[in-house]
């Protein structure tokens, strides 16, 4: 069945080790800014998931865990923080949308993605020096401070810091978890 294409901007952005496809909630199909299986089905759709063919060519998606990735990022309602951060680890090869977790890799990319879209107050950001934005991570219920640095008051991109498993190198971002391990929501599981 044919239905009329849509328009929905998006930013594709790395993270640490990790690649995915940032969305400004506001900017979702209407049914799409609330979760369920519009939103799920849009993000499959972008991805290029599912994939029989475990490919993800028709997507955005690079056919690896590290690579199938969806975050949504919108001002926050929760009082002292910024944003609110939703990660969606696609599945590739299934019609499915993990909503239970977060990607430590990704939440880096989370900051320059809100400065960049206007979802940071300027008078918070500096012209030069580190803006710090205060993320509320909703998947895992934890705030996350991520450190961006300002050049000429934008997101500065460019650096030496080299990582891990990442050919290039590039500003650094530092990310810092708040209280990840406590009893409620913890970030970490005990097994016994």
């Amino acid at each position: 069945m044919m239905t009329k294409q849509i328009r929905v901007p998006a930013t594709y952005m790395r993270g640490g080790t990790s690649k995915g496809v940032f969305f400004n909630l506001s900017d979702l199909p209407e049914e799409a800014q609330v979760s369920g299986e519009a939103r799920d089905q849009l993000l499959m759709r972008v991805i290029g998931s599912p994939d029989p063919y475990a490919k993800q060519i028709d997507g955005m998606g690079g056919a690896t865990s590290s690579t199938s990735k969806t975050v949504i990022v919108s001002k926050s309602s929760k009082e002292g923080h910024d944003i609110d951060y939703l990660f969606g680890q696609v599945a590739i090869d299934k019609a499915f949308v993990d909503w239970s977790g977060n990607c430590g890799n990704l939440s880096a990319a989370v900051g320059p993605f809100a400065i960049q879209s206007g979802l940071i107050s300027k008078d918070k950001l500096p012209e030069n020096g580190l803006a710090e934005v205060r993320i509320w991570q909703a998947n895992i219920e934890k705030t996350i401070v991520a450190k961006v640095p300002m050049v000429d008051g934008e997101v500065q991109e460019l650096g030496d810091f080299l990582l891990d498993g990442v050919t290039f190198p590039a500003a650094e971002i530092a990310v810092e978890f708040v209280d990840p391990s406590s009893s409620e929501g913890s970030m970490f599981q005990r097994v016994i």
